[in-house]
């Protein structure tokens, strides 16, 4: 079997290299990175026309690769993956889906934590559309952590990055039932989270298990 991977960075790509080793051992994997999306994102607060386009184009390339699964890496283009999955019959999946819907499962009050302000309103989208499809009432409570991506990617200062987040983590978690980290970027914090009382989710491992699940069969 095989799956192809659209990437907006190379932050997760190693993470996601050493899960699919672990959880999917014999499925091929294809990785298309185009890291001038995020920036795209970011400069413009949001998807544009150029954004939408080139991930069209990537989805039909990735269709083209034969695979049994295209999956979305970036939460800030998972919006423009949703129009651009279109352009394809193969099954596909967005890294943050299994995530959200496991937060609605959790519980009424969720807090959403990114630090990118353009992932924000289509992570929060996403648990909204979850919990509108799981028939639930949910409230979604949103914890920016700006600039704390930039710190992690270009200043590569990992330790100033988690404690950024960390203090929106703890504050989140006393004011909500459960804590999404809306990037698979934050996964750097896993190790910190042991003190924290309420669950606190992140997307790759689980992104990972449903692809497994996915194609098995499991889930369509």
């Amino acid at each position: 079997m095989k799956v192809v991977m659209i990437h907006t960075s190379p932050v997760s790509l190693n993470e996601l290299k050493a899960l699919c080793a672990e959880i999917i051992p014999d499925v091929e994997l294809v990785n298309i990175i185009d890291d001038s999306l995020l920036d795209e994102v970011k400069k413009n607060g949001g998807l544009t026309p150029a954004i939408i386009s080139r991930m069209c184009q990537y989805v039909q390339i990735a269709d083209k690769l034969a695979p049994d699964l295209i999956f979305n890496q970036c939460s800030s283009v998972g919006e423009a993956f949703d129009l651009a999955k279109r352009c394809t019959s193969r099954m596909t999946l967005k890294i943050d889906e299994a995530m959200a819907e496991k937060a609605v499962s959790l519980g009424m009050r969720i807090g959403v934590i990114a630090t990118v302000a353009s992932t924000m309103l289509p992570s929060c989208n996403l648990v909204k559309t979850k919990a509108e499809t799981a028939g639930k009432n949910v409230e979604v409570r949103e914890y920016l952590v700006d600039g704390a991506l930039d710190i992690l990617m270009k200043e590569k200062n990992v330790e100033k990055h988690n404690q950024l987040v960390l203090a929106q983590i703890q504050k989140a978690a006393e004011e909500n039932d459960v804590v999404v980290l809306a990037q698979g970027s934050m996964t750097s914090l896993l190790p910190y989270l042991d003190g924290i009382a309420k669950p606190v989710l992140t997307s790759p491992r689980l992104a990972i298990e449903r692809i497994k699940q996915m194609l098995e069969g499991e889930i369509k």
